[in-house]
């Protein structure tokens, strides 16, 4: 009698998986044309992504880009207490002015103290500085922040 049964195990166990095949089967084939369609997706994802990104760069280069003259910078006197005055007027620290004109705030606070003072290039760029409003600074720096941030996540 045990052959019996063990024949009728081994049947039922190859009926059993056939029809869990046959009901999984095309459940799989969809999980595979998802998973597709899933990877396709996050690659134009990816590349809408960069690319708004770098449209982002382009145009808040265009909109916020500080330019001075080389006349302008070359005529002007940029003393210790004109640049503090300066700082103070904007309502910026010695950190940002340093975003803003490209340098660290040591550089900025060793032209406060008059032991160094800028070269031509910094010249032009506080030329530009001193003549922007408090507000489009803050938009300058937000917008510089934010730059640094997505090169840190890149």
């Amino acid at each position: 009698m045990g052959k019996v049964e063990s024949i009728i195990k081994s049947e039922i166990l190859r009926l059993a998986k056939r029809e869990l095949r046959a009901a999984f089967l095309p459940l799989k084939r969809d999980v595979r044309g998802i998973k597709l369609r899933l990877s396709r997706l996050s690659k134009n994802f990816k590349t809408i992504d960069r690319l708004a990104r770098e449209q982002i760069r382009q145009d808040e280069s265009k909109k916020m880009k500080l330019e001075g003259s080389l006349e302008e910078a070359k005529a002007s006197r940029f003393t210790p207490e004109r640049i503090r005055l300066l700082r103070k007027k904007l309502g910026i620290s010695q950190k940002d002015l340093g975003i803003l004109a490209g340098v660290s705030m040591g550089a900025v606070a060793s032209w406060e103290k008059g032991k160094f003072h800028p070269n031509l290039n910094k010249k032009v760029t506080l030329v530009a500085i001193r003549k922007i409003r408090k507000r489009d600074v803050k938009k300058i720096l937000s917008s510089k922040r934010i730059e640094t941030k997505i090169n840190l996540l890149e």
